[in-house]
């Protein structure tokens, strides 16, 4: 083991006596103001070249002209992000000297970038939106030196190179107003106009190289159709992670359940897009085509949008961008919400007699308990209206509200939201229903009282029948009997006389005392019994006619609450005693 050892030292030392001198050696070769080898780049001249960006590093290209070009010009093109470019006229002082001893292996421009000269900077810029650069030749100059340069984060960038004078004819005019207008603004829409440019105008109806591509979104205006992609495939890309991580935390069951219906359902393999196929097909324009007018739809009422207009030319893959444009849409109508009083009694009428109308009413109870009771009853034969209550953007209680009465007990929150919605019917509706007196075209009667000492709803009585006793019924007088609460109540009893020949009408269950007349009341007494069993009351109805026909209602009045309406009783006196 120690003969091994001592040649591993050995090798060691050695290695370090030698790898310490390499370095002099090759000090010693270098030239004094030696630049590390970088990769050149020519511009090529009537091609678009697209460079990348690292954040913080100078991108240099270079490029030189034809013998006797009367002039040129240079576009560059950011991405998404603002950059700095600059463009140069290097001119050289004697040829590089062949018989230079390099260390390494250099490109001709990097040869002629450490010869004697000088440097003339023709053109600055600095921003995200298209430059470009026209003038004549710099005399006697033998390279020309574009650099770029982004600051903020990686990105991209294009430049094209022309030679000779007027347009290049590689990218779409502008036209002398490129704004987007906004024609119109609604709810859901916005119309959007822009000038025409000329490469369209001035194109023959049969060629359709040119096309307009509308985008929409709630973020921001771009400043170029690649930097719209760009944020698309953000937006792409960020949607895809979150797919991911729900996979990622899916049980072994569930992934491997959905593992297998995605395998029995996935598709055949298709064949790679050839290079015919559409290099635009992924942008999801609003409008598409050759009009400079368009109407973006299916947008959310009050939200802001940015429209931004690009105009493509499809044969040389270029595209130049008019100044975008926003606006607000419209918020969307918001029914009217009614305060309701405490203990107030109100007649819901829907004016509107299609199946479905709405209302909207908030109520605040009193007291530090928030808490309160709500009774609802329809007033229409058939009719059914929806009641859904609902607090700080939360449903509570939603349920159908018909003939008979409705309790819903609120407690635990400031305020309600109480939004009724009358339901289809295929019977009479409220406002003609021939049960409703006096013109009333009620729908819904609704009350709000706030319960101080209450702990819930209200009891019931078991039955809203109304009894007469045969054996105790008279020429004068008539004896009535129902069912009543453990709760100490009123009970008010009116009565309506029949003429001869007229039938029983029954009166409508939601109509109240308010709206029978005083002479029709025949006594009003509290009544109370703790056993719901004996809850029985008993009334004798005096001062009748013989032989007449009476209509008996009675009306359990309460604090809360509207009146309960038992069921209408008919009794004729008898007409001999």
């Amino acid at each position: 083991m120690a003969v091994p050892s001592l040649s591993w030292c050995i090798g060691a030392a050695l290695a370090l006596f030698c790898g310490s001198s390499w370095p002099q050696a090759h000090s010693a070769l270098a030239p004094e103001n030696e630049v590390p080898l970088r990769p050149t780049t020519w511009l090529p001249e009537g091609k678009i070249t697209s460079v990348t960006l690292p954040k913080g590093r100078t991108r240099r290209l270079y490029f030189t002209l034809k013998k006797k070009a009367p002039a040129m010009s240079v576009t560059v093109s950011p991405c998404d992000l603002p950059i700095e470019w600059s463009l140069a006229a290097r001119t050289l002082k004697d040829k590089p000297l062949k018989s230079l001893q390099w260390s390494t292996k250099k490109s001709m421009p990097e040869v002629w970038w450490r010869g004697p000269g000088t440097e003339e900077k023709l053109h600055s810029f600095a921003g995200n939106s298209v430059d470009t650069y026209r003038g004549p030749p710099y005399p006697h100059a033998s390279i020309y030196i574009v650099r770029l340069r982004s600051k903020q984060q990686n990105t991209r960038a294009t430049v094209y190179l022309h030679e000779g004078p007027g347009p290049s004819g590689a990218f779409p005019l502008l036209p002398a107003d490129p704004r987007v207008h906004t024609l119109g603004v609604g709810m859901t829409s916005v119309t959007l106009s822009w000038a025409p440019s000329a490469s369209i105008t001035s194109l023959p109806h049969t060629q359709k190289g040119y096309e307009y591509c509308v985008l929409a979104n709630a973020q921001q205006n771009y400043p170029s159709l690649c930097a719209a992609r760009q944020s698309m495939s953000k937006d792409k890309d960020q949607k895809q992670e979150k797919k991911e991580r729900r996979r990622r935390v899916t049980a072994w069951p569930i992934l491997k359940e959905w593992w297998w219906q995605q395998w029995d359902s996935y598709p055949e393999p298709r064949s790679p897009p050839s290079a015919a196929t559409d290099e635009y097909a992924d942008l999801q324009c609003a409008c598409q085509g050759m009009e400079n007018v368009c109407t973006v739809s299916e947008l959310r009422p009050e939200t802001q949008y940015y429209f931004d207009v690009f105009l493509i030319d499809r044969l040389n893959g270029t595209s130049v961008a008019y100044k975008g444009a926003f606006a607000r849409t419209h918020e969307e109508a918001r029914a009217a919400i009614t305060t309701l009083r405490e203990g107030e009694l109100r007649w819901v009428t829907f004016n509107d007699r299609s199946s479905k109308s709405e209302q909207f009413f908030t109520f605040r109870p009193r007291g530090l308990q928030q808490s309160g009771l709500l009774t609802l009853q329809s007033c229409g034969s058939g009719e059914k209206v929806k009641v859904t209550v609902s607090s700080k953007g939360q449903v509570l209680t939603s349920q159908a509200v018909g003939g008979d009465l409705a309790h819903i007990w609120l407690q635990g929150s400031p305020s309600y939201l109480i939004h009724l919605e009358r339901e289809g019917s295929s019977h009479t509706s409220a406002a003609t229903d021939p049960a409703l007196p006096g013109g009333l075209t009620a729908s819904v009667k609704m009350q709000t009282s706030s319960a101080y000492h209450r702990r819930g709803v209200p009891s019931l009585p078991s039955t809203l029948q109304i009894k007469s006793f045969n054996r105790l019924r008279g020429c004068n007088s008539v004896t009535l009997a129902w069912m009543g609460t453990e709760e100490r109540s009123l009970y008010c009893v009116y009565r309506r006389k029949l003429g001869t020949g007229e039938t029983e009408a029954t009166t409508a269950p939601c109509l109240g005392p308010e709206s029978r007349s005083d002479t029709e009341r025949v006594l009003c007494k509290y009544f109370q019994e703790l056993n719901p069993r004996r809850a029985v009351t008993t009334a004798v109805i005096g001062g009748l006619e013989p032989g007449m026909a009476y209509v008996f209602d009675v009306y359990l009045m309460r604090r809360w609450g509207i009146p309960i309406k038992y069921s209408s009783k008919m009794v004729k006196t008898r007409k001999d005693c």
